[in-house]
């Protein structure tokens, strides 16, 4: 293999093995439907990437069938044209998660799967690895504050943190070593169909943990393992299992807490990003970092120098007069978590957030229990649903929510359009941007708007 093109460069899963194959000296190319920060940040590292659907525009070193390999997303509609000529001149083509399957194979794969949580516990541990003796390689969903990066590359580590998604199945392309498994509460219906077969895709990928390797599973969960004879089994939590806190103190813009394990105790852990729900996160990360060989005092000195994951719970401005925050929350229990730790730090201001709905069918699966979440704000702006791959459905507006939403609350039905005039007059001391689509486009405007109104 010479060279390996990439249908869906920009994707964030997708640029890390961008990042690995040029860090490999491959030739690295591909498509993606949008220029963005991301994409022109791949070009300058040397991946020879352009934005439209079009044969013509492949460079002829990726078209030589013996020395190429192409990687696409679930997300690539089977039309795609770029998609079918390499289907049909029989080049070896890989989903996404097969090639990071290949990589567990080959490395220890240290996963985190799970409904949400799974990008800042991933990011999360793959840090405490990386600034310890122990260090690491890692594939991960969102770009680490810390490095600045998706990707981290280790020349003497055999260990690999890697975010395993469910979507599509993907996640059993994987051969874990060691996995988290943080939440299981139904999403990605679409795919699914039902809340059971979405519990039994779990129950099948804790079936490929590799013998001798671990699951560290959050207490309460509704799926039921299935792990080998010579898995180990690790419950975790805030406040209970074989790895979770005690004595946690929030106050003064701080989290601290002790952390209890099998192995050993750690007093005091300080949480570099302050929010209650990082606590689970914490305990996971800091679970898979002990059983792996990273040591008390790195540990300690992990958790508090993690600078957090762009776009998850990601404060954008933060002053005594406003706070904005952007978060890439987009499933109801994500959000309900969200809305909640924000007021626990914001016990007596008036919260508001702009929530972008993500995929039709997501809405007409759950939107009484976004409206559930929703209702814990103060004030809520209601953008138009992020189609993302999707066809409308017939009815299923953001309106559904709306009408769902506690009776006498502050909310407003809007259009992306009005997002920035929401960010100039609105009334509120800390604002949300909420979603997985494109509202993210917004937030450098907002955070502008929101920095000059803080002073």
């Amino acid at each position: 293999m010479k060279s390996v093109y990439f249908i869906g460069a920009g994707g964030i899963g997708m640029s890390a093995l961008v990042r690995y194959y040029l860090a490999k000296g491959l030739n690295v190319g591909g498509y993606d439907k949008t220029p963005s920060e991301l994409t022109e940040q791949l070009i300058k590292e040397g991946a020879q990437i352009h934005y439209e659907d079009n044969v013509e525009k492949v460079p002829a070193c990726f078209k030589v069938k013996k020395d190429t390999l192409v990687v696409y997303t679930p997300a690539i509609p089977a039309e795609h044209t770029e998609l079918v000529y390499f289907q049909q001149n029989g080049f070896d083509i890989k989903k996404r998660a097969q090639v990071l399957g290949l990589l567990t194979q080959e490395h220890k794969g240290l996963c985190v799967a799970g409904t949400h949580g799974k990008t800042t516990t991933s990011t999360m541990t793959a840090h405490l690895l990386h600034q310890s003796h122990v260090d690491c390689n890692a594939f991960l969903g969102g770009i680490s504050k810390n490095y600045g990066t998706n990707y981290i590359l280790s020349e003497k580590s055999d260990y690999v943190v890697i975010e395993a998604d469910e979507f599509d199945r993907s996640f059993h392309w994987l051969r874990p070593y060691m996995t988290v498994i943080t939440a299981t509460d139904p999403d990605h219906l679409d795919i699914y169909g039902t809340k059971e077969a979405y519990l039994e895709s779990f129950r099948h990928y804790t079936e490929l943990i590799q013998p001798g390797g671990a699951l560290i599973i959050h207490k309460g969960l509704e799926m039921k393992a299935n792990v080998g004879p010579d898995v180990r089994v690790y419950e975790y939590s805030r406040t209970e299992g074989d790895f979770h806190a005690e004595n946690i103190r929030i106050g003064g813009g701080e989290v601290v807490f002790d952390f209890v394990s099998p192995i050993s105790n750690i007093k005091d852990i300080k949480l570099g990003v302050p929010i209650s729900i990082n606590i689970d996160n914490g305990v996971a990360a800091m679970a898979m970092a002990q059983l792996n060989g990273v040591n008390d005092d790195e540990i300690k000195r992990g958790m508090e120098s993690f600078g957090g994951v762009d776009r998850r719970f990601d404060f954008k401005v933060k002053t005594d007069k406003m706070v904005f925050l952007s978060d890439y929350a987009h499933h109801p229990n994500e959000i309900d978590q969200s809305i909640k730790s924000v007021r626990e730090l914001y016990k007596d201001k008036k919260i508001a957030a702009i929530f972008q709905p993500h995929l039709y069918t997501r809405t007409r699966d759950f939107y009484k229990e976004f409206a559930d979440a929703l209702s814990l704000l103060d004030a809520v702006y209601l953008c138009d649903i992020y189609p993302a791959r999707e066809k409308p459905i017939p009815g299923i507006t953001s309106e559904i929510i709306y009408d769902n939403l506690r009776k006498g609350m502050e909310r407003h039905l809007i259009h992306k359009e009005d997002i920035l005039d929401v960010a100039k007059n609105g009334d509120f001391d800390v604002l949300i941007s909420l979603g997985a689509g494109d509202i993210e486009n917004y937030v450098p405007q907002i955070t502008e708007i929101l920095t000059a109104r803080a002073k």
